[in-house]
C-alpha cells in the first residue's frame, strides 16, 4: 500500500479498485461543455481497455461483463482526458461523444438516443421527476 502523501500528491497511478470490491465509479463528462453524460463502473480490466482503445470502457454490473460504450449502439465515447480524485478511488472520463448520445434509452417522441443519462431532475417542491 502506498503511503497517503504519495497517493495524494505523487505522480504514480494507483487506482484503488479494491476499496469497493474491484470497482471505481467513473463519471463521464462531455469535454466541450462539461455536461455529465453518465456514471458507470470501472474495474482494472475496463481501465486498461480504455487506455488501449482510447474509448470509454466499463464493467457492466448488470451483465457482469466488459463493455465498451458504442460497440452495439455506435455511440462511442472517445477519451480525451482521465482525471482521478485525491485518493484515487473515483474517475472522471472527459470524452468526445462519437454518436447520437450516451444513454441507452431513447426519447420516445424523437426515437433518438438521449445525449445524457441525466435527462430528469427532482422537482424540489413536488418531489417528482421532471425532464431536465
Amino acid at each position: 500500500m502506498m503511503d497517503k502523501k504519495m497517493l495524494e500528491e505523487g505522480s504514480e497511478v494507483c487506482i484503488d479498485f479494491e476499496k469497493r470490491g474491484g470497482f471505481v465509479p467513473a463519471i463521464v463528462q462531455d469535454v466541450k461543455n462539461g455536461r455529465v453524460l453518465m456514471l458507470a463502473y470501472v474495474n482494472q480490466q475496463a481501465y486498461e481497455t480504455t487506455l488501449e482503445k482510447g474509448m470509454a470502457t466499463f464493467w457492466s454490473t448488470s451483465r457482469n461483463e466488459l463493455w465498451t460504450k458504442g460497440e452495439t449502439s455506435g455511440d462511442f465515447l472517445k477519451i480525451v482526458e482521465i482525471l482521478t480524485d485525491c485518493d484515487q478511488d473515483a474517475l472522471i472520463y472527459k470524452v468526445e461523444p462519437q454518436g447520437g448520445g450516451a444513454c441507452h434509452t431513447r426519447n420516445p417522441e424523437t426515437g433518438k438516443t438521449r445525449e445524457t443519462c441525466f435527462y430528469r431532475k427532482v422537482d424540489l417542491q413536488s418531489k417528482n421527476l421532471v425532464l431536465a
